[in-house]
Protein backbone atom coordinates (compact mmCIF):
# COMPACT_ATOMS: atom_id res chain seq x y z
CA UNK A 1 0.00 0.00 0.00
CA UNK A 2 1.18 3.65 -0.81
CA UNK A 3 2.35 5.27 2.04
CA UNK A 4 2.67 8.87 3.16
CA UNK A 5 4.39 10.65 6.19
CA UNK A 6 3.83 13.60 8.11
CA UNK A 7 7.10 15.66 8.68
CA UNK A 8 8.14 18.83 10.35
CA UNK A 9 8.90 20.35 13.29
CA UNK A 10 6.76 19.58 16.66
CA UNK A 11 3.89 21.83 17.28
CA UNK A 12 3.02 22.49 13.44
CA UNK A 13 -0.26 20.54 13.01
CA UNK A 14 0.60 17.11 12.05
CA UNK A 15 -1.14 15.52 14.66
CA UNK A 16 -4.16 17.15 13.30
CA UNK A 17 -3.79 16.80 10.08
CA UNK A 18 -3.44 12.95 10.91
CA UNK A 19 -6.64 12.81 13.21
CA UNK A 20 -8.27 14.93 10.70
CA UNK A 21 -7.55 12.68 7.65
CA UNK A 22 -8.08 9.06 8.97
CA UNK A 23 -10.47 10.11 11.88
CA UNK A 24 -8.13 8.03 14.71
CA UNK A 25 -7.95 9.39 18.27
CA UNK A 26 -4.30 10.68 18.75
CA UNK A 27 -3.00 12.76 21.38
CA UNK A 28 -2.87 16.72 20.07
CA UNK A 29 -1.27 19.45 22.01
CA UNK A 30 0.64 22.44 21.65
CA UNK A 31 3.92 21.79 23.37
CA UNK A 32 6.86 19.89 21.68
CA UNK A 33 7.02 15.57 20.74
CA UNK A 34 3.18 15.23 21.62
CA UNK A 35 3.85 12.40 19.36
CA UNK A 36 6.62 10.01 20.45
CA UNK A 37 5.83 6.78 18.83
CA UNK A 38 4.18 7.01 15.18
CA UNK A 39 0.58 6.86 14.23
CA UNK A 40 -0.37 4.69 11.30
CA UNK A 41 -3.59 4.67 10.04
CA UNK A 42 -5.36 4.78 6.40
CA UNK A 43 -6.79 7.81 4.48
CA UNK A 44 -7.62 8.11 1.16
CA UNK A 45 -7.05 9.90 -2.16
CA UNK A 46 -9.93 10.97 -3.63
CA UNK A 47 -10.81 10.41 -7.30
CA UNK A 48 -13.97 10.14 -9.67
CA UNK A 49 -15.21 6.82 -9.59
CA UNK A 50 -16.14 4.90 -13.13
CA UNK A 51 -19.40 4.48 -11.85
CA UNK A 52 -20.33 7.72 -13.25
CA UNK A 53 -20.61 6.01 -16.16
CA UNK A 54 -22.90 3.50 -15.04
CA UNK A 55 -26.63 3.95 -14.55
CA UNK A 56 -26.36 2.99 -11.05
CA UNK A 57 -23.54 3.83 -8.17
CA UNK A 58 -21.23 1.20 -7.21
CA UNK A 59 -21.37 -0.69 -4.22
CA UNK A 60 -17.82 0.27 -2.58
CA UNK A 61 -18.20 1.61 0.70
CA UNK A 62 -15.69 4.45 -0.54
CA UNK A 63 -17.78 5.93 -3.08
CA UNK A 64 -19.98 8.78 -2.06
CA UNK A 65 -21.74 9.52 -5.08
CA UNK A 66 -18.94 9.45 -7.57
CA UNK A 67 -16.23 10.81 -5.22
CA UNK A 68 -14.22 7.59 -4.90
CA UNK A 69 -11.43 7.24 -1.68
CA UNK A 70 -8.41 4.98 -2.38
CA UNK A 71 -6.89 3.74 0.59
CA UNK A 72 -3.11 4.41 1.26
CA UNK A 73 -1.58 4.79 4.66
CA UNK A 74 -0.56 7.80 6.53
CA UNK A 75 2.01 8.02 8.66
CA UNK A 76 2.31 10.89 11.49
CA UNK A 77 6.27 10.24 13.28
CA UNK A 78 7.42 12.71 16.26
CA UNK A 79 8.42 16.21 15.27
CA UNK A 80 12.04 17.20 13.66
CA UNK A 81 14.65 19.46 15.00
CA UNK A 82 17.33 20.48 13.40
CA UNK A 83 19.99 18.53 14.29
CA UNK A 84 18.04 15.35 14.26
CA UNK A 85 20.49 13.27 12.22
CA UNK A 86 22.82 13.16 14.71
CA UNK A 87 20.61 12.39 17.11
CA UNK A 88 18.52 15.61 18.49
CA UNK A 89 14.78 15.38 19.95
CA UNK A 90 12.80 12.34 18.67
CA UNK A 91 15.47 12.24 15.30
CA UNK A 92 17.02 8.62 15.47
CA UNK A 93 13.50 7.44 16.15
CA UNK A 94 11.77 9.84 13.46
CA UNK A 95 14.08 9.44 10.32
CA UNK A 96 14.31 4.91 10.92
CA UNK A 97 10.03 5.53 10.73
CA UNK A 98 10.37 7.07 7.59
CA UNK A 99 11.51 4.26 5.54
CA UNK A 100 8.70 3.09 4.23
CA UNK A 101 7.69 6.17 2.95
CA UNK A 102 6.66 6.88 -0.60
CA UNK A 103 6.64 10.46 -0.30
CA UNK A 104 6.86 12.93 2.92
CA UNK A 105 4.19 16.06 3.54
CA UNK A 106 6.54 18.55 4.95
CA UNK A 107 3.39 20.13 7.29
CA UNK A 108 4.72 23.96 8.38
CA UNK A 109 3.14 26.67 10.59
CA UNK A 110 2.73 28.72 7.91
CA UNK A 111 0.86 31.15 10.56
CA UNK A 112 4.76 31.35 12.09
CA UNK A 113 3.30 31.35 15.89
CA UNK A 114 5.64 28.64 16.47
CA UNK A 115 9.97 28.82 16.85
CA UNK A 116 12.23 26.46 14.63
CA UNK A 117 12.45 24.12 17.72
CA UNK A 118 8.16 24.15 18.19
CA UNK A 119 7.94 26.28 21.14
CA UNK A 120 5.19 28.67 20.78
CA UNK A 121 5.72 32.12 20.23
CA UNK A 122 3.66 35.38 19.30
CA UNK A 123 1.86 35.27 15.58
CA UNK A 124 4.28 36.17 12.87
CA UNK A 125 7.12 35.83 15.39
CA UNK A 126 9.05 33.04 13.72
CA UNK A 127 9.47 33.26 9.69
CA UNK A 128 8.01 29.77 8.27
CA UNK A 129 9.85 30.35 5.34
CA UNK A 130 13.09 28.98 7.38
CA UNK A 131 11.50 25.71 8.14
CA UNK A 132 11.20 24.54 4.64
CA UNK A 133 14.79 24.15 4.10
CA UNK A 134 15.50 21.73 7.47
CA UNK A 135 13.76 18.89 7.02
CA UNK A 136 14.81 18.39 3.22
CA UNK A 137 18.72 19.11 4.68
CA UNK A 138 17.83 16.31 7.62
CA UNK A 139 16.63 13.71 5.43
CA UNK A 140 19.74 14.38 3.28
CA UNK A 141 21.95 14.21 5.78
CA UNK A 142 20.87 10.77 7.16
CA UNK A 143 20.88 8.85 3.85
CA UNK A 144 24.34 10.35 4.03
CA UNK A 145 24.96 8.97 7.38
CA UNK A 146 23.56 5.83 6.27
CA UNK A 147 26.00 5.85 3.48
CA UNK A 148 29.34 7.17 5.41
CA UNK A 149 28.47 4.03 8.04
CA UNK A 150 28.85 1.09 5.81
CA UNK A 151 31.19 2.42 3.32
CA UNK A 152 33.85 0.23 4.83
CA UNK A 153 31.71 -3.06 3.55
CA UNK A 154 31.55 -1.08 -0.10
CA UNK A 155 35.20 -0.71 0.20
CA UNK A 156 36.01 -4.32 0.91
CA UNK A 157 33.47 -5.80 -1.79
CA UNK A 158 35.31 -3.53 -4.43
CA UNK A 159 38.15 -5.21 -4.18
CA UNK A 160 36.02 -8.57 -5.70
CA UNK A 161 36.73 -8.74 -9.55
CA UNK A 162 33.07 -9.22 -10.19
CA UNK A 163 32.42 -6.21 -8.25
CA UNK A 164 29.45 -4.02 -9.24
CA UNK A 165 28.38 -0.53 -7.17
CA UNK A 166 24.73 -0.83 -8.29
CA UNK A 167 24.12 -3.84 -6.73
CA UNK A 168 26.28 -3.46 -3.89
CA UNK A 169 24.08 0.44 -2.96
CA UNK A 170 21.26 -1.55 -3.95
CA UNK A 171 21.92 -4.12 -1.32
CA UNK A 172 22.53 -1.37 1.46
CA UNK A 173 19.97 1.02 0.44
CA UNK A 174 16.91 -1.62 0.08
CA UNK A 175 15.85 -1.16 3.80
CA UNK A 176 15.08 2.67 3.35
CA UNK A 177 13.28 2.43 -0.02
CA UNK A 178 15.79 2.15 -2.75
CA UNK A 179 15.17 0.66 -5.39
CA UNK A 180 17.77 -1.27 -8.31
CA UNK A 181 15.98 1.74 -10.73
CA UNK A 182 16.72 4.43 -8.00
CA UNK A 183 20.45 3.43 -7.74
CA UNK A 184 20.72 2.91 -11.14
CA UNK A 185 19.29 6.65 -12.18
CA UNK A 186 21.35 8.04 -9.19
CA UNK A 187 25.19 7.10 -10.21
CA UNK A 188 23.92 8.10 -13.90
CA UNK A 189 23.26 11.34 -12.43
CA UNK A 190 26.13 12.28 -10.42
CA UNK A 191 29.65 12.26 -10.92
CA UNK A 192 31.51 9.81 -8.49
CA UNK A 193 35.24 8.55 -8.77
CA UNK A 194 35.92 4.72 -10.06
CA UNK A 195 36.56 3.26 -6.98
CA UNK A 196 35.01 3.69 -3.95
CA UNK A 197 38.06 4.05 -1.82
CA UNK A 198 38.45 6.77 -3.53
CA UNK A 199 35.12 8.85 -2.79
CA UNK A 200 34.51 11.71 -0.39
CA UNK A 201 32.43 12.91 1.87
CA UNK A 202 31.25 15.46 -1.20
CA UNK A 203 30.92 12.48 -3.18
CA UNK A 204 28.49 10.45 -0.82
CA UNK A 205 26.80 13.77 0.14
CA UNK A 206 25.64 14.29 -3.64
CA UNK A 207 24.66 11.03 -3.99
CA UNK A 208 22.77 10.93 -1.01
CA UNK A 209 20.67 14.04 -2.19
CA UNK A 210 19.87 12.41 -5.69
CA UNK A 211 18.57 9.24 -3.93
CA UNK A 212 16.53 10.79 -1.30
CA UNK A 213 14.97 13.56 -3.96
CA UNK A 214 13.88 9.83 -5.79
CA UNK A 215 12.98 8.11 -3.03
CA UNK A 216 11.32 10.53 -0.66
CA UNK A 217 9.92 13.60 -2.28
CA UNK A 218 9.32 16.40 -0.23
CA UNK A 219 6.28 18.74 -0.41
CA UNK A 220 4.98 21.40 1.25
CA UNK A 221 1.76 22.07 3.22
CA UNK A 222 1.20 25.52 4.59
CA UNK A 223 -0.14 24.64 7.40
CA UNK A 224 -2.54 27.25 9.38
CA UNK A 225 -3.92 29.10 6.40
CA UNK A 226 -6.83 30.40 8.42
CA UNK A 227 -4.71 32.31 10.34
CA UNK A 228 -1.39 32.87 8.74
CA UNK A 229 -0.79 36.48 7.02
CA UNK A 230 -0.98 35.85 3.26
CA UNK A 231 2.35 36.93 2.89
CA UNK A 232 3.93 33.93 4.04
CA UNK A 233 1.85 32.02 2.22
CA UNK A 234 3.31 33.84 -0.50
CA UNK A 235 6.75 33.87 0.54
CA UNK A 236 6.42 29.99 1.20
CA UNK A 237 5.26 29.55 -2.61
CA UNK A 238 8.20 31.34 -4.01
CA UNK A 239 10.52 29.00 -1.97
CA UNK A 240 8.87 25.27 -2.90
CA UNK A 241 8.19 24.21 -5.91
CA UNK A 242 4.98 22.45 -4.20
CA UNK A 243 2.76 24.12 -1.70
CA UNK A 244 -0.78 24.05 -0.11
CA UNK A 245 -2.17 25.79 1.88
CA UNK A 246 -4.22 24.19 4.57
CA UNK A 247 -6.18 24.42 7.49
CA UNK A 248 -5.88 21.14 9.45
CA UNK A 249 -8.01 22.25 12.47
CA UNK A 250 -10.53 23.24 9.78
CA UNK A 251 -10.75 20.08 7.73
CA UNK A 252 -11.44 18.39 11.35
CA UNK A 253 -14.43 20.61 12.72
CA UNK A 254 -15.98 19.43 9.16
CA UNK A 255 -15.67 16.17 9.35
CA UNK A 256 -16.86 16.13 12.72
CA UNK A 257 -19.72 18.25 11.71
CA UNK A 258 -20.52 15.65 8.89
CA UNK A 259 -20.58 13.26 11.33
CA UNK A 260 -22.68 14.68 14.12
CA UNK A 261 -24.87 15.23 11.30
CA UNK A 262 -24.34 19.49 11.47
CA UNK A 263 -23.12 20.04 8.14
CA UNK A 264 -22.66 17.93 4.97
CA UNK A 265 -18.99 17.83 3.91
CA UNK A 266 -17.01 15.53 1.68
CA UNK A 267 -13.21 15.18 2.19
CA UNK A 268 -12.09 17.24 -0.88
CA UNK A 269 -15.36 19.44 -1.35
CA UNK A 270 -15.19 22.68 -2.37
CA UNK A 271 -17.53 23.84 -0.25
CA UNK A 272 -20.42 22.67 2.14
CA UNK A 273 -24.16 22.89 3.72
CA UNK A 274 -24.99 23.61 7.31
CA UNK A 275 -27.55 20.90 7.77
CA UNK A 276 -28.71 21.54 11.07
CA UNK A 277 -28.65 24.89 14.00
CA UNK A 278 -25.40 25.70 15.25
CA UNK A 279 -24.81 28.19 17.86
CA UNK A 280 -23.57 31.48 16.99
CA UNK A 281 -20.28 30.69 17.63
CA UNK A 282 -20.05 27.67 15.88
CA UNK A 283 -21.57 29.30 12.58
CA UNK A 284 -18.75 32.08 12.81
CA UNK A 285 -16.13 29.32 13.26
CA UNK A 286 -17.88 27.67 10.30
CA UNK A 287 -17.98 30.78 8.18
CA UNK A 288 -13.87 31.39 8.54
CA UNK A 289 -13.52 28.08 7.28
CA UNK A 290 -15.51 28.52 4.15
CA UNK A 291 -13.44 31.53 3.74
CA UNK A 292 -10.42 29.41 3.67
CA UNK A 293 -11.96 27.06 1.39
CA UNK A 294 -13.18 30.10 -0.60
CA UNK A 295 -9.62 31.06 -0.96
CA UNK A 296 -7.53 28.22 -1.67
CA UNK A 297 -10.73 25.71 -3.11
CA UNK A 298 -10.35 23.36 -0.44
CA UNK A 299 -9.31 22.84 3.71
CA UNK A 300 -6.01 21.94 1.85
CA UNK A 301 -5.63 18.17 3.39
CA UNK A 302 -7.57 15.98 0.75
CA UNK A 303 -5.87 18.07 -1.87
CA UNK A 304 -2.70 17.66 -0.27
CA UNK A 305 -2.64 14.02 -0.41
CA UNK A 306 -4.24 13.62 -3.65
CA UNK A 307 -1.06 16.16 -5.26
CA UNK A 308 1.14 13.50 -3.37
CA UNK A 309 -0.27 10.58 -4.78
CA UNK A 310 -1.16 12.09 -8.55
CA UNK A 311 1.12 14.17 -9.07
CA UNK A 312 4.55 14.01 -7.14
CA UNK A 313 4.47 10.39 -7.56
CA UNK A 314 2.57 9.89 -10.69
CA UNK A 315 0.32 7.13 -9.79
CA UNK A 316 -3.01 5.82 -11.21
CA UNK A 317 -6.38 4.59 -9.93
CA UNK A 318 -7.21 1.42 -11.48
CA UNK A 319 -10.39 -0.66 -10.93
CA UNK A 320 -10.15 -4.86 -11.75
CA UNK A 321 -13.58 -6.49 -12.47
CA UNK A 322 -14.55 -10.05 -13.22
CA UNK A 323 -17.17 -9.25 -15.35
CA UNK A 324 -16.21 -6.82 -18.11
CA UNK A 325 -19.72 -6.08 -19.51
CA UNK A 326 -21.21 -5.51 -15.82
CA UNK A 327 -17.94 -4.15 -13.73
CA UNK A 328 -18.54 -6.21 -10.91
CA UNK A 329 -16.77 -9.20 -8.78
CA UNK A 330 -18.10 -12.17 -8.31
CA UNK A 331 -20.45 -11.74 -5.91
CA UNK A 332 -22.10 -9.27 -8.56
CA UNK A 333 -20.92 -5.86 -6.57
CA UNK A 334 -20.24 -2.90 -9.05
CA UNK A 335 -16.49 -1.84 -8.94
CA UNK A 336 -15.69 -3.03 -5.43
CA UNK A 337 -11.88 -2.24 -5.30
CA UNK A 338 -9.25 0.09 -7.22
CA UNK A 339 -5.66 -0.11 -6.69
CA UNK A 340 -3.01 2.91 -6.81
CA UNK A 341 -0.53 2.17 -9.50
CA UNK A 342 2.60 3.83 -10.84
CA UNK A 343 2.04 5.52 -14.40
CA UNK A 344 2.88 3.11 -16.77
CA UNK A 345 1.56 -0.18 -14.91
CA UNK A 346 0.82 -2.77 -17.25
CA UNK A 347 -1.94 -4.97 -16.81
CA UNK A 348 0.05 -8.17 -15.16
CA UNK A 349 0.97 -5.69 -12.39
CA UNK A 350 -2.27 -4.81 -11.48
CA UNK A 351 -2.95 -8.73 -11.46
CA UNK A 352 -0.33 -8.92 -9.13
CA UNK A 353 -1.55 -5.60 -6.85
CA UNK A 354 -4.28 -7.70 -6.54
CA UNK A 355 -2.93 -11.09 -5.39
CA UNK A 356 -0.06 -12.59 -5.53
CA UNK A 357 -1.32 -15.83 -7.12
CA UNK A 358 -3.07 -13.85 -9.88
CA UNK A 359 -0.16 -12.27 -10.91
CA UNK A 360 1.91 -15.48 -10.97
CA UNK A 361 -0.91 -17.43 -13.11
CA UNK A 362 -1.73 -14.45 -15.18
CA UNK A 363 -2.82 -15.16 -18.45
CA UNK A 364 -4.36 -11.56 -20.30
CA UNK A 365 -6.46 -8.91 -19.55
CA UNK A 366 -9.37 -7.19 -21.20
CA UNK A 367 -10.30 -3.77 -21.35
CA UNK A 368 -13.97 -3.49 -19.97
CA UNK A 369 -14.40 0.28 -21.22
CA UNK A 370 -13.35 -0.74 -24.57
CA UNK A 371 -14.84 -4.21 -24.57
CA UNK A 372 -11.18 -6.11 -25.82
CA UNK A 373 -8.42 -7.74 -25.01
CA UNK A 374 -5.28 -6.05 -24.10
CA UNK A 375 -1.61 -6.56 -24.71
CA UNK A 376 0.11 -7.72 -21.50
CA UNK A 377 2.93 -4.87 -22.59
CA UNK A 378 -0.24 -2.13 -22.43
CA UNK A 379 -0.02 0.60 -20.14
CA UNK A 380 -2.62 1.33 -18.11
CA UNK A 381 -4.51 4.75 -17.48
CA UNK A 382 -6.08 6.36 -14.57
CA UNK A 383 -9.72 5.25 -13.96
CA UNK A 384 -9.33 2.31 -16.28
CA UNK A 385 -11.73 -1.30 -15.70
CA UNK A 386 -9.26 -4.05 -15.92
CA UNK A 387 -10.44 -8.04 -15.94
CA UNK A 388 -7.73 -10.17 -15.53
CA UNK A 389 -7.93 -13.45 -16.44
CA UNK A 390 -5.35 -16.05 -14.30
CA UNK A 391 -5.57 -19.48 -13.69
CA UNK A 392 -5.78 -18.47 -10.41
CA UNK A 393 -9.47 -16.89 -11.01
Amino acid sequence: MLSIALAGKPNAGKSTFYTAATMADVEVGNYPFTTIDANRGISYARTECPCLDRQRRCDSDNCRDGKRYVPLELLDVAGLVPGAHEGRGLGNQFLDELTDADVLLHVVDAAGETDEEGEPVEVGEHDPVADVDFIEEETNRWFASILTRNWESIERQSRAPDFDIDDALTEMLTGIGATARDIAASLRTVEYPDSPRAWTDDDRRELARDLRARTKPIMIVANKADIAPAENIDRLRETADVVIPATAEGELALRRGHDAGVVSYHPGDDGFRIEDSVSDQQREGLEQIRDVIELYGGTGLQQAINTAVYDVLDHITVYPVENETKWVDGQGRLLPDAHLLPAGSTPRDLAYAVHTDIGEGYLHAVDARADRKISEDHQLEDGDVIKIVSTAN
